[in-house]
């Protein structure tokens, strides 16, 4: 096989990877590990009366991101940045009391889950291509 004939094969096998179910599947997994990754992040940072917090994350839809697909863990809480980011400690009159640090839950399970991300797409790729021909 030319080089040339490589390159047509795998510009095909791209178009099929980016266009089919395949990689929308993986990438749906893929954000159930993330989301579960923040779950435990979160069981194990955030005290227990935080409202509906932890019940409030999800695994988005996959998605177009600046040309790549793309799936997010987000949370539907009203008050998740407050405890993600940190906020100031206010009373009815506005009155200061201080500082609440955030917890950072996502961006810790983001930086945990790189790295089986990483592994995961490596098994994905070798998958797509011995299941098209290319050993």
């Amino acid at each position: 096989m030319s080089l040339d004939q490589l390159s047509k094969e795998l510009l095909k096998l791209a178009s099929t990877i980016n266009n089919g179910k395949d990689a929308k599947e993986f990438l749906r997994k893929s954000g159930n590990k993330l989301k579960n990754k923040t779950l435990s992040v979160a069981k194990s940072r955030v005290n227990e009366n935080t409202g509906n917090y932890i019940k409030s994350i999800k695994r988005g839809k996959v998605y177009d991101f600046k040309g790549a697909l793309a799936v997010r863990a987000y949370s539907t809480a009203p008050h998740a940045h407050l405890i993600e980011y940190g906020h100031i400690k206010k009373d009815r009159t506005g009155k200061e009391h201080g500082f609440q640090r955030g917890h950072h839950v996502f961006t810790t399970a983001s930086k945990d889950f790189e790295e089986e991300f990483y592994q995961d797409t490596e098994k994905f790729i070798d998958d797509i291509l011995m299941k098209n021909g290319f050993k």
